[in-house]
Order: structure tokens, then C-alpha cells, then sequence
């Protein structure tokens, strides 16, 4: 079974409900109707048509707007949010959707087809909030390479793509040992983690690489058992002959599946190439470390983006093991 393929199923085993906010877009309601009719999610869909098996809401005429206003107000008093802009805050379809999902109302919210990355992360940053065994909130893509003449096939975690500009040594350890485990999560797989730059096993020296043992060195120490290596080129963290003969001790058994690159600036150009230039399908950003899941589409987005997104989204609440809301 393909990867997507296994993640659609799992959404479908255990459906959740999630809150689409930008049910004003065609492309949104036409996914509710899909993602409700195939039985990958119990959807709520704010301001968007009347939808069988869709839960209808307007933000702004919600009955329970002056008590999310009263919670969000709470939250932000000692910031200096006032009654007033609370209230309106909560009118905002992206915000509203992440205070119903901190609140357990819903198992999760996908947004970002008309609002900004930038818009739909910060509402998952201040309202939702991060994990309380996280020490940061990252971002990986799911890539996967199924086409008939791809070279390899199958999927693959790149992190952090999406978020995190320039992380340290214990940023990157985090980001890698949260990928690991979406890696389990969502693909189903062992991970095996490459810390990826510009050199492989020594092959260079530059300070740069300093982050990269430090990350290395947390990595095994949190978790001994994990196969991870670095710091690798991608070539060798892909290609086992290649990896052979630049890093012959390598600890990891076989061609990566969990690619962390060291800053964004790379990660950001290089899911932008494989989706590109080699086909690959990007997932994401996915977002790692919420207490509750929250994601990002792409404002170029397909129908098929959002139902990917959405059904990922449904398959970190049930890892979760929260009871469906």
C-alpha cells in the first residue's frame, strides 16, 4: 500500500472531527464534501455552503462567541488584550478554529488556502499552544516519491521546512527526534534519521558543522536506540552504495527516511526542488509539538492537498489517543 494510500486508511479507521476555517473557497468546501462522503473526517465548515454530513458554522454568529472571547481575553490580559479585541479575534474564522480545538471541541484545524502561513501558525502558537513535553514547535513535509519512474519510491519526512530559520544544536535535536517519531506515526516506518550538510563523515571542516555533531551527540543521548547519522550529504543519506564508500560506519542500515536539514533556508529550497524538478508530492508544512494538532496548506493548494493535509491532521489527533470529539 502506498504511503498516502496507508494514511487515508487510518484517517478512515478512527475519523475525527476537524474545523476547515476557509469554507468560503471553492476548493475547501468541494474537500469537506469529499472528506466527509469518503468517511476520512467528521468536518465542521465555517462559512461555507450548506454541505451533506458537514457541519455548518458562521464565525461571527456563533452562539458561544462572548465565552471564546472570554477565553481568549483570559489568555492574553497580562499581554494587554483587552474584552473588546478579544472578542473580535474570535470573529476570525483561523483563530476562532484553533480556540475550539484548544477547548477539545474539535481534534484539529486545517487552514492556510486563503490566510498566510504566517496567519494560520500564529493562531496554533498562541491559542493551541505547545505540547508540554515539547521544547519547540517544528515542521516537517511528508514527500512522497510514487511515481512510475521514480528511482525510489515511497515516503519521506523532510524537516524543518516551514518554521524554524536557524535552529541550534538543541533546536535541530528536537526537530530530528520529532520527525523520527511523525516518521512512526504517519509513514509507518522505523525511522532513520540523516542530519544532512555539505559534508559526509568528516569529508570537511567548517564551524557550521559544530551544530550538527553537538544535535548528534543529543540525539543519542535521548535516544541511544534511534539509527540516525550525520553530518551527510544527501546523496549518502539516500544512496546505500554511495554512503558505503563516504561513510562506511554509518549506523543507519539503509537509504534514510527522515531527512533533517540544518537550517531553513535549505530545507525550504530543497522540498521545493524534489517537488519540482523530481515530482515528488509535498505534504505539509506539517506542524510538530502542538498540544493539539494545527495545520498549514499552501495558498496554491489542490482539492487533494487540503484532503491529504486534513486526513494527516486526523491521524496525529488519533496518535493522540484522545476519544474523538
Amino acid at each position: 500500500m502506498k504511503p498516502l494510500d496507508r494514511i487515508l486508511a487510518a484517517a478512515r479507521a478512527n475519523p475525527r472531527h476537524i474545523i476547515l476555517p476557509e469554507g468560503d473557497n471553492p476548493l475547501v468546501a468541494e474537500a469537506a464534501a469529499r472528506l466527509a462522503a469518503g468517511g476520512l473526517a467528521q468536518v465542521t465548515l465555517m462559512n461555507g455552503p450548506d454541505l451533506a454530513q458537514v457541519t455548518s458554522l458562521v464565525p461571527a454568529e456563533a452562539p458561544d462567541l462572548p465565552e471564546l472571547g472570554g477565553h481568549w481575553h483570559k489568555m492574553r490580559a497580562a499581554k494587554g488584550m483587552t474584552a473588546e479585541k478579544a472578542l473580535e479575534d474570535m470573529r476570525d474564522p483561523i483563530r476562532q478554529a484553533a480556540m475550539r480545538v484548544r477547548l477539545g471541541q474539535a481534534d484539529g484545524t486545517v487552514g492556510g488556502a486563503v490566510a498566510t502561513t504566517a496567519q494560520t501558525v500564529r493562531a496554533a502558537l498562541q491559542i493551541i499552544g505547545r505540547a508540554p513535553d515539547a521544547k519547540i514547535v517544528s515542521s516537517f513535509f511528508i514527500m512522497l516519491s510514487c511515481g512510475p519512474d521514480a528511482p525510489i519510491k515511497g515516503g519521506m519526512i523532510f524537516a524543518d521546512c516551514g518554521l524554524v530559520i536557524e535552529p541550534n544544536a538543541a533546536e535541530l535535536a528536537t526537530i530530528a527526534l520529532s520527525a523520527a517519531q511523525s516518521c512512526r506515526r504517519l509513514l509507518h516506518e522505523t525511522p532513520r534519521v540523516a542530519l544532512l550538510s555539505f559534508s559526509t563523515a568528516g569529508s570537511a571542516r567548517h564551524h557550521s558543522l559544530n551544530k550538527i555533531h553537538d544535535a548528534l551527540d543529543l540525539i543519542h543521548a535521548a535516544e541511544p536506540d534511534l539509527e540516525v547519522d550525520g553530518e551527510m550529504q544527501f546523496d549518502a543519506a539516500l544512496d546505500d552504495a554511495v554512503r558505503a564508500k563516504k561513510a562506511p560506519g554509518s549506523r543507519l542500515s539503509r537509504r534514510s527516511n527522515v531527512f533533517i536539514f540544518p537550517d531553513l533556508a535549505s530545507g525550504n529550497i530543497g522540498y521545493k526542488i524534489a517537488q519540482r524538478l523530481g515530482g515528488l508530492i509535498a505534504i505539509g508544512p506539517i506542524l510538530q509539538g502542538l498540544s493539539r494538532p494545527a495545520n498549514d496548506l499552501s495558498r496554491g493548494c489542490s482539492v487533494d492537498d487540503i484532503i491529504a493535509t486534513t486526513a494527516v491532521t486526523a491521524v496525529q489527533a488519533a496518535s493522540r489517543g484522545d476519544k474523538p470529539d
